[in-house]
This record gives C-alpha cells, sequence and structure tokens, in this order.
C-alpha cells in the first residue's frame, strides 16, 4: 500500500519552516508520497481555539522565542526569529504553492518562501518578491502568478482548508498519515516511527 503523507501547512508558519526540510527527507527515506495542502489558519484559528501571535498573552509570546530561538540552534539553520516581514499575508505565496501542481515543485517553492521570509528578511507579501522565489525556483513567474489568480486555485485553497477543518487541524504544520495527525515539527520522529511500522 502506498504511504501518503497529506501535509497541511502555511508558507508563513516558522514552525513549518523549521520542519519542512527534515520532513521531505523523512518522506523520502520511507518512501512516501507528500500531498502539499496549504491552508488558511486565518479560517482555522477561531474555530479551534487558537490566536494570531499578535493577540496571545505577553508570556506566551516571549516563550515562542525561546523556543524558535532553541530550535533555531538545535538545527543549526539560519534563521531570524522576529523577521522584518512578519506576520505577512500569505494568500498570494499560497497560491503561488497550490498552482504549481507538481508535488516536487509545490514543496520546492513552500520550502523558498518560508527561506525568503525566515532566513532572509524578504517580503513574502510583495508580488514582485514572490516572482523573483518563483523565478529563482527555476518556475516561469508569470505563468504561475497568472495560474495563481485563477479561480479554480482559489477554490483549491477553500478546498484544502475545509478539509483540514474536518480533520481537526489546527495548527501548523500538520502532518496526516493513515488518519493520524502529528502537530508540529517537533513530531516528526512520531512520524519517522509511524511510517516505519507500514
Amino acid at each position: 500500500m502506498a504511504k501518503i503523507i497529506d501535509y497541511y501547512f502555511s508558507p508563513v508558519s516558522p514552525w513549518t519552516y523549521l520542519g519542512h526540510a527534515r520532513f521531505s527527507e523523512i518522506a523520502r527515506r520511507h518512501g512516501a508520497s507528500i500531498a502539499p495542502k496549504p491552508v488558511d489558519y486565518g479560517r482555522i484559528f477561531p474555530l479551534s481555539g487558537g490566536l494570531p501571535v499578535a493577540k496571545r498573552p505577553a508570556q506566551r509570546q516571549a516563550y515562542r522565542l525561546v523556543e524558535l530561538a532553541r530550535w533555531r540552534n538545535y538545527l543549526g539553520l539560519p534563521m531570524n526569529i522576529q523577521p522584518k516581514y512578519f506576520p505577512y499575508d500569505a494568500r498570494l505565496a499560497t497560491l503561488a504553492i497550490i498552482a504549481a501542481g507538481d508535488t516536487d515543485k509545490a514543496m520546492k517553492l513552500a520550502g523558498a518562501f518560508l527561506h525568503g521570509c525566515w532566513a532572509e528578511e524578504r517580503n513574502m507579501a510583495d508580488r514582485a518578491e514572490v516572482a523573483a522565489v518563483i523565478r529563482d525556483a527555476g518556475m516561469n513567474s508569470a505563468a504561475l502568478l497568472t495560474q495563481a489568480n485563477a479561480p479554480e486555485t482559489a477554490s483549491r485553497y477553500e478546498a484544502f482548508t475545509d478539509e483540514a477543518i474536518a480533520r481537526q487541524v489546527f495548527g501548523a504544520p500538520t502532518y496526516v498519515y493513515k488518519d493520524e495527525l502529528f502537530w508540529g515539527q517537533d513530531r516528526l520522529e512520531f512520524l519517522d516511527r509511524a511510517l516505519a511500522r507500514a
């Protein structure tokens, strides 16, 4: 039986950034396929009790920065835990990822947008910056952005979000394998074990 992992995420999420490459490697090692499904956490949070960072209590905001620094240092990833362009409107970047279609291209583009925000201080809400990231990833930015703005792409975005809500997804990233949710890049070891058992 094929191993398929549904990947619910947002290109604005620092935790998605911290786990993206490791997740890709774990899936590759187990011969698993990834179904990238970027979703709208602006719709999910109100239904699940989640809050945007700026609306969280001060102690939670402070501890979040401690944890981000811990994970950055532990993983040895380049990361500014308080980037200039965060939070940003991720809609265009998200639609571009969906428009990429092919899983490998979508994963590459997602990684590039995440890196742009968290490691390069780039404004991933800016159309020109988004186009530059697409070109740097070896894709046709004009064609991809045209497809990103197509109604069917927006419909897929809504459908992915509806699906995530129905499956009880509440945070980013969430990996779903055999209907079991693994929330957060710090649960990747458990996903690894589940894939090994299959």
